[in-house]
């Protein structure tokens, strides 16, 4: 997958099929370079402006990483995983994902080229 955050809600319906009356969904990914966000699904500038942040707070090559050898984009995905986190949790009430009418989620590539990715997705009832 590429770089960058990537509205996954239609991937997630899919997935899952009918949903029950209420539940938690809890969506987990499976890897330790890449996360999961709830955000804006409006205007894609509050994408931009978040990667911008992230870009500013872990640049790639800083001369301080230890943590190099899977290159210079490597180090700086695991912050920005550590950050965000590995999983989400969403109540689901009448049958359908209870989340705000702005918002979606989102899964957050911070490699350059993070390739095959993981998701789990658990329903609690």
């Amino acid at each position: 997958m590429s770089k960058g955050f990537h509205n996954i809600d239609n991937i997630i319906m899919q997935s899952l099929g009918k949903l029950p009356e209420t539940a938690i969904l809890n969506v987990f990914v499976k890897h330790t370079s890449a996360a999961l966000m709830i955000n804006e699904n409006a205007d894609p500038d509050v994408r931009h402006d978040i990667n911008s942040l992230l870009e500013k707070m872990a640049p790639e090559s800083a001369p301080f990483y230890r943590h190099t050898m899977e290159g210079p984009d490597d180090m700086p995905a695991h912050f920005k995983s550590a950050v965000f986190g590995s999983s989400i949790s969403i109540p689901v009430s009448n049958h359908r994902l209870n989340m705000g009418i702005w918002q979606s989620l989102f899964f957050c590539e911070f490699r350059n080229h993070g390739g095959s990715r993981k998701i789990v997705l658990s329903l609690y009832y």
